[in-house]
């Protein structure tokens, strides 16, 4: 059974984003997909989606979305909170890291990220059309998204209708962390077109994260990077979410999820695929510390954040939001056996029209 839902209010950087477009990178088409894969697998945790289901990414400021058909349930990820308007006119507060529960005429008006990303996962995923399969926005060539583009006021989002009781609702037991310390590297490919100083900055100097940020890239400011005799330029090869490329100025960018599919400026490193969804939640000014780890340490560290988000997974519970009764367990309870009235029994538990005691 399916729902619907209505933007009311599009927010700020809001946009439709899943796994990403895998397998399309020789005819230049990027890989798009969520900043930060494992918050997006954390909402749809929530809601009960597969991890990779199509959810909304915040970057700025949330949506607004008023239920039209159908039950929705709305999990949330990230520095960012919410309110839910129900159709009696209560205001209630929806907290990150939990669910909300739609019911038609409600709605739920998410506020700002305050720090990095956050992501609205919806029952049975964001369901609109897939294109080279995947329904991740890319805004450069209109792919993806609502029609090539981001969700806008008056735009309608089908979703699953919520299966089982609609009014229980889940949260995780605290929110979920990403690692700290450095940012893990591994050098290269084109490590030997800088100089062993410039290699030795890199991972010793704090780099700056500038303005110039988005979906694509990150551009840093710091100590120089010096090109060696081999210079600032290659024959362009491929490109991935998370090389460093350096160019003539020596300011290294970081390649984000829309990042073209091949560069001409060498490559002094790569970001382990653990660490690369740190670096969505970075702000500018924000400082770097790079540090150069092996294969076999990017490949532990990325099995242990899967292992990390197992185990966040199973803290989430249910519970009851204030002012919903538990009907199941209030039945369960066999609290007073055999009452009426509550003017048959004396204060000793003796029947005071029959005379039995009470059992």
């Amino acid at each position: 059974m399916s729902a619907v839902l209505e933007i009311i209010d599009a927010g700020l950087a809001v946009s439709v984003q899943d796994r990403g477009r895998t397998g399309y990178r020789n005819i230049g088409v990027p890989v798009s997909g969520a900043l930060d894969p494992v918050l997006m697998a954390a909402a749809n945790a929530l809601v009960g989606n597969a991890s990779e289901a199509a959810v909304l990414e915040v970057g700025l400021s949330g949506p607004s979305l008023k239920a039209l058909s159908g039950t929705v349930r709305v999990g949330l990820s990230g520095e960012m909170g919410a309110q839910l308007v129900n159709t009696r006119g209560q205001v209630l507060k929806v907290a990150s890291w939990q669910t909300a529960t739609l019911f038609p005429g409600d709605v739920l008006r998410i506020g700002g990220v305050s720090h990095g990303v956050g992501y609205v996962a919806l029952s049975g995923g964001v369901q609109v059309a897939e294109q080279l399969g995947s329904r991740s926005t890319y805004l450069r060539a209109a792919i993806g998204g609502v029609q090539g583009r981001a969700p806008g006021v008056g735009d309608r989002l089908q979703c699953d209708a919520v299966r089982g009781d609609p009014w229980l609702e889940f949260r995780a037991r605290a929110p979920w962390q990403h690692d700290t310390g450095p940012i893990r590297v591994i050098l290269g490919p084109q490590e030997d077109y800088f100089t062993h100083e410039a290699v030795a900055n890199f991972l010793s100097r704090p780099y700056a994260v500038t303005r110039d940020m988005d979906r694509m890239g990150l551009r840093l400011d710091g100590e120089k990077l010096a090109h060696n005799e081999k210079g600032a330029e290659i024959v362009s090869d491929g490109v991935a979410p998370g090389t460093i490329q350096v160019p003539a100025n020596g300011q290294p960018i970081v390649l984000m999820a829309d990042c073209q599919t091949s560069g001409g400026y060498p490559k002094i490193a790569t970001v382990i695929r653990a660490d690369l969804p740190r670096l969505a939640h970075v702000r500018p000014g924000d400082a770097l510390h790079f540090v150069a780890v092996s294969h076999t340490e990017a490949a532990a560290a990325l099995r242990g954040q899967v292992q990390r988000l197992a185990e966040w997974v199973g803290t989430i519970q249910s519970f009851r939001p204030p002012g919903v009764i538990d009907e199941a367990a209030l039945y369960g309870a066999n609290l007073i056996c055999g009452v009426v009235r509550g003017d048959e029994w004396n204060l000793h538990g003796v029947n005071l029209q029959s005379g039995a005691p009470h059992g």
